[in-house]
């Protein structure tokens, strides 16, 4: 008989239960093994309970493909001790209470709230002060709430948490975090940028260690009827602090990513959103029903799902983008400029979000919010 006739060999045998042995694991491995995460680090002024900036954080805290290494507080939308107070009761409420939570700046690096009142008397109001003015300016013209101080805890409705912030400052933490992950971690910045420009002014190799950074801020020319968006180049986040948006978007970022005013601006957070929500008993679901119910634009939310799901934005403008320092009627408004038009000193591009599939953002949103178990 032969060769192509033999019966196989016993080592033969060996050989092929062997393959199918491996082949059966790696189908295992592919099927069962989650993916690697993504790894990311938020920067957040986080006001609460409940609203923008906590639902934002719980974006990335839920998404199953992100492991976040860390939350850093600054003052923007509230002052960052009663924001840290608020996500570590929120971290606590949902399921994520191993999330390292660090405290950050108190104030900006320049503008300061004396400033900016002699400000308003000179140039007029500014639709929404953070910290340091409560509500925005409604067209019935009601007062604001008395501002209260930097270091004054209001009573928190959620309670207060048992668990503590790490005993570090922001800026080092990122640079340990960063440096222990070069090139794998991405910046998520939603508030203020002043953590983030203290920590590329005491490393500045920081930024180019970072897989990139996503930033909520900018305005290049949003069409609504929202009064913070009345000076089409106004945003908040660039405007509380303008010397830290430079000293970032200046910055050696491999890419850089922003969730402008004029996306944002077609996101709303909708009662249908909320009634999906609400019908989930997950913690994430349960924190939302009981603490988000005001009707809000999505800001935050937005840009944590844009970086999860890219396919989110239908529509970018690539532009050089910096914000304007000049002490006058426009400090703090973004400044850009097209390939052909921008200065000859070191300004950065940067992928503006303008326009997006809204369906698929809501449907991403509710889904990471109903998820039926924490990561």
């Amino acid at each position: 008989m032969n060769s192509a006739g033999r019966r196989p060999t016993r080592y033969a045998k060996i050989q092929y239960m062997k393959k199918q042995f491996l082949a059966l694991v790696a189908l295992v491995c592919v099927t069962m093994c989650p993916a690697q995460q993504r790894l990311v680090l938020i920067d957040q002024d986080g006001a609460g309970p409940g609203g923008s900036d906590q639902m934002a954080m719980l974006t990335l805290l839920q998404a199953p493909t992100v492991q976040v290494l860390g939350i850093t507080m600054v003052t923007g939308d509230a002052w960052r001790d009663e924001e840290t107070l608020h996500t570590l009761r929120m971290l606590e409420l949902t399921g994520h209470a191993d999330v390292p939570v660090v405290r950050g700046a108190v104030f900006p690096l320049v503008r300061n709230q004396e400033q900016t009142r002699l400000e308003e008397a000179l140039d007029g109001k500014v639709a929404w002060l953070g910290a340091w003015g409560g509500v925005p300016v409604t067209t019935a013209g009601a007062p604001r709430p008395v501002p209260h101080g930097p270091y004054e805890i209001p009573p928190m409705p959620e309670g207060v948490p048992s668990i503590k912030p790490l005993d570090e400052d922001a800026a080092h933490f990122l640079i340990r975090q960063v440096r222990a992950h070069p090139h794998e971690v991405t910046i998520y910045a939603a508030g203020p940028l002043t953590n983030i420009a203290l920590t590329v002014s005491i490393d500045p190799e920081f930024a180019a260690l970072t897989k990139g950074i996503v930033v909520m801020g900018g305005s290049l020319n949003p069409q609504t009827n929202d009064p913070e968006s009345a000076d089409p180049r106004h945003e908040f986040n660039f405007w509380f602090d303008p010397e830290a948006a430079h000293i970032v978007l200046r910055a050696d970022w491999p890419r850089v990513d922003v969730t402008t005013m004029d996306v944002s601006e077609k996101a709303p957070f909708t009662q249908e959103m909320l009634d999906a929500i609400a019908k989930s008993q997950t913690p994430a679901a349960r924190y939302i029903a009981a603490w988000s119910q005001r009707r809000t634009l999505m800001w935050d939310e937005l840009e944590a799902c844009a970086w999860i799901d890219p396919a989110i934005i239908t529509k970018e403008k690539d532009v050089y983008m910096d914000v304007d320092l000049s002490h006058g009627p426009s400090y703090g408004d973004t400044l850009a400029w097209p390939e052909p038009m921008k200065p000859s000193i070191d300004v950065r591009l940067v992928h503006a979000q303008m326009d997006l599939d809204l369906p698929r953002f809501q449907k991403e949103f509710v889904d990471l919010m109903t998820r039926p178990e924490a990561r």
